[in-house]
């Protein structure tokens, strides 16, 4: 399909400039490295240690699938709103103020905790800090999908580093978490609060030079409905699009159901400490930040589709393990090979994404995406609250098997409409005439 002519002409100017301006081009993408690496391990510390936290208040599996029910839920009600703001103002002003919330909401949790109150005040914690987080995550994204753009076919490079950044949170901030649950919540919220103003410094320094790609035509639609109800129309226009969303949503579900029944596994099945789920999914998070590292240079030879395909399949293959595994060893492994698996994918699936969704509205487009690929999440706090505890193995091994039919099918509808998201050398041509 041939691009809008406003759309083209931003993308060659973009290219232009940033063929002319290598210098404070590079210091641009640094210091978005560097924002997106503050906020996203302030948000994974908080993200894998509110359900742990109310475990460990209230020694009960129920709670803690309540506590990642209600720290999901809200986030997929904050994203429809978010995009518009972001297309209005600039990423890093959003990012600026929701630091600086988490950053309060922390110190008055730890407060709150200090004069006696209850497991209440965490999951409350854990619902205004899950909102602020896909706020900032949406941001970063934002932020993310245009340097995407802006490196054409090295976009999965860009990819690669971004995900590697989040998965190096993921690596740092169970770790983190477990080890400070162990001197109590204090030292864990006061680390929150510190985690979330070195974010909010380094988003104050970030300046918008670049050029705005995604509002080239139409102005952005105040409303969150309006948003959501735009970002709905582009998937009905995108069926690649549409099949890559699924295929998000399906991943999701099996890591959003390993990571909140991984406390109650590890402590009440496993009979291990609180620490241990940290070291199982710091272990998961280095073997993914390898397998990101490697990612990008399958990707220049294999191509995105069966990088993705086969990350997939692993993914679903130790999701299925993990539901039997009878030790801490063999269920560290799987998860380990669950997150590798999950890395890579989201590398081709980000790349694809920043390749489908048009710049112009970029958040708000994104905005609807997300909710739709962040739904499962709460559904997987909620399986795990109602569940039976001592048949938590049956529920994984059951959820394994419908997401491997699932994105198998969904990778189908992508591998028909490829020519809309793989680059191909015609492409790559195309791109470095223009640049020039």
């Amino acid at each position: 399909m041939p691009k809008p002519p406003a759309i083209a002409r931003a993308r060659r100017r973009s290219a232009g400039r940033y063929r002319a301006q290598p210098a404070a081009e590079r210091d641009w993408l640094l210091r978005c490295y560097v924002l997106r690496a503050a906020d996203a391990l302030a948000g994974a510390v908080v993200m894998y240690a509110v359900p742990l936290l109310v475990l460990t208040l209230t020694n009960s599996p129920g709670w803690a699938g309540l506590a990642f029910l209600l720290e999901w839920a809200p986030r997929l009600a904050a994203i429809a709103g978010t995009g518009p703001i972001i297309d209005r103002r600039s990423p890093q002003s959003a990012i600026l103020g929701t630091s600086l919330l988490r950053a309060a909401v922390a110190l008055a949790t730890l407060v709150g905790l200090s004069v006696g109150a209850g497991p209440w005040l965490v999951l409350a914690f854990g619902v205004v800090c899950g909102m602020l987080a896909e706020t900032s995550f949406l941001a970063n994204e934002s932020l993310g999908g245009e340097a995407s753009r802006r490196a054409g076919d090295r976009a999965h490079r860009v990819q690669a580093v971004l995900t590697g950044i989040d998965q190096a949170a993921l690596l740092l901030g169970p770790l983190i978490g477990g080890l400070l649950l162990l001197a109590g919540p204090a030292l864990l919220l006061a680390t929150v609060a510190i985690l979330s103003a070195v974010a909010a410094t380094v988003a104050a320094t970030v300046r918008s030079e670049r050029p705005h790609l995604y509002a080239v035509t139409n102005p952005v639609a105040a409303g969150p409905l309006t948003s959501l109800t735009t970002g709905l129309g582009v998937l009905r226009r995108t069926p690649a699009l549409a099949w890559l969303v699924g295929a998000l949503a399906s991943v999701n579900l099996a890591s959003g159901l390993v990571q909140v029944s991984a406390p109650i596994t590890v402590t009440r099945d496993l009979h291990h400490s609180s620490a241990a789920v940290g070291l199982v999914w710091s272990i998961a998070a280095a073997l993914s930040l390898a397998a990101v590292a490697v990612a990008h240079r399958g990707i220049e030879r294999h191509g995105l589709l069966r990088v993705g395909a086969v990350s997939v399949a692993l993914m679903c293959g130790a999701t299925l393990v993990s539901a039997v595994a009878p030790n801490l060893a063999l269920y560290a492994g799987a998860v380990a090979v669950l997150m590798a698996g999950e890395g890579a994918a989201t590398v081709v699936l980000r790349t694809a994404r920043a390749r489908l969704i048009p710049p112009r509205a970029f958040a708000s487009t994104l905005a609807a995406t997300v909710l739709l690929a962040l739904a499962p999440l709460p559904l997987a706090g909620l399986l795990v609250a109602v569940w039976p505890a001592g048949h938590l193995p049956a529920l994984v091994l059951a959820t394994a098997i419908a997401v491997n039919l699932a994105t198998g099918l969904c990778f189908r509808g992508l591998r028909r409409h490829r020519d809309a998201w793989e680059v191909t050398d015609a492409d790559s041509d195309d791109h470095l005439a223009t640049a020039a």
